[in-house]
């Protein structure tokens, strides 16, 4: 739709989880490191939560890729089954047969598979992703797989991603020795407003064909006050803002574009109403009166992830923002001032060097002559009538001295 006009070789914010649009934020690159870490260590249990949108599948996908040969991975998607579904369903990934087996036969031929794998230097992993929709009983089940294991280290390790009310459901009753086999455990939190508007421009200078757009410092700040950090929720208003930039055939995207932009999500319901947030100048106050998230979850006795606010007094919201546009204004106009000045020096310059082009022509242009009207063209003089000089310098040498020698030979004898 828009990337031609744009200059882009696709859709930079599409909602598809694809790992090379993956920016690594400072807790994506936490999240990403604990995953490696749980895997190379062959832990147990490794569970990574975010809220929807946090970036939990493109990171998933990511870490996938960088897999190497030995990982076998099953993964487990569709999450709303019963236990014997799941189980079902995870040998049917690893490529086992199920049809007409009791559970005894499924698990035995389960355990005979893994046992097959690590014997041949592989690494069997199980992924269950949307993991909070799987039941208590499922998860039970799935900490059952996790006994199958030698002398030194488990045969299968398993990896659940889910939303926050995943840590709920661990950490309800009946489910204590499932928590104490949680080796790894991250939550993922929403962007801050510097990764926003890094995580904008890296799309977009990823998607690029040549000099990438730039999302300007007061929009990406708004996009974070919209968004609350959410990269899903960024990604619509980017395309979004794209979308409408195309249509109104503007280059650049500007903060008044963008309030209609997240003036129109809101009235079609894509975006909840932010309470005015559409109509705000732009820039966030400074981080140190944000909301605080914490991240850091420890390995045993997990509990749900704790949220802590700090007020935002509203004056001094207001008064950051009054004064973050009136900045973004002034320096807006002196780019374009700027710009103007290079344009007009640009000019200067063409019509200069047309001017030397044209005095070097002159200078070389031969001496031409008259003919039949006598007269002599000099580049450098007026044109004069040549007979105003009767002498050798303008006749030339040789007509000179035959004038001379046939005046001399008609001119009478002495004494004659």
């Amino acid at each position: 739709m828009y990337e031609r006009f744009y200059g882009l070789r696709e859709r930079p914010f599409a909602l598809s989880p694809d790992p090379e649009y993956l920016y690594l934020s400072q807790v994506h690159r936490e999240a990403l490191d604990s995953l490696r870490y749980g895997i190379e260590s062959r832990a147990g249990f490794i569970v990574i939560t975010g809220e929807i949108g946090a970036g939990k599948t493109t990171l998933l996908q990511s870490l996938l890729q960088r897999l190497d040969d030995r990982a076998v991975v099953a993964r487990i998607v569709n999450t709303t089954l019963e236990p014997r579904e799941l189980l079902d369903a995870i040998m049917l990934e690893f490529g086992l047969e199920i049809a007409d087996k009791s559970k005894p036969a499924a698990l035995r031929d389960l355990g005979q598979f893994l046992v097959e794998q690590r014997t041949r230097g592989r690494r069997p992993l199980l992924v269950v992703d949307e993991a909070q929709n799987l039941s208590a009983s499922a998860l039970e089940e799935v900490r059952l797989l996790s006994n199958l294991e030698t002398e030194k280290s488990k045969l299968l390790q398993i990896l659940l991603v889910g939303q926050p009310n995943l840590r709920d459901t661990i950490c309800s009753q009946g489910l204590e020795q499932f928590r104490q086999r949680i080796a790894v455990s991250h939550h993922l939190t929403p962007l801050s407003r510097q990764d926003t508007a890094a995580y904008i421009n890296f799309r977009l200078k990823h998607a690029s064909l040549g000099e990438p757009l730039q999302f300007p410092p007061d929009v990406a700040a708004l996009i974070h006050l919209v968004s609350g950090g959410v990269p899903r929720i960024i990604n619509v208003i980017c395309d979004a803002a794209l979308v409408f930039g195309y249509a109104e055939e503007r280059h650049q995207i500007d903060i008044r574009l963008l309030q209609e932009v997240l003036g129109e999500l809101e009235t079609t319901g894509i975006l909840p109403a932010a309470a005015g947030a559409s109509n705000a100048p732009v820039l966030v106050p400074d981080a140190s009166t944000h909301a605080v998230s914490a991240h850091a979850v420890p390995a045993r006795g997990l509990e749900p992830v704790p949220v802590v606010t700090a007020p935002v007094p509203e004056q001094t919201f207001a008064h950051a923002a009054i004064e973050a546009a009136e900045r973004a204004t002034l320096l807006d106009q002196r780019e374009r001032q700027l710009a103007h000045r290079e344009r007009e020096l640009a000019e200067q310059r063409r019509v200069l060097v047309e001017e030397a082009r044209l005095l070097r022509t002159q200078r070389a242009r031969p001496v031409a002559r008259a003919g039949s009207a006598g007269v002599r063209l000099n580049p450098r003089r007026e044109t004069v009538p040549a007979q105003r000089f009767p002498s050798a310098r303008h006749e030339g040498l040789r007509g000179w001295l035959k004038r001379v020698l046939s005046g001399a030979s008609h001119r009478p004898a002495e004494g004659s």
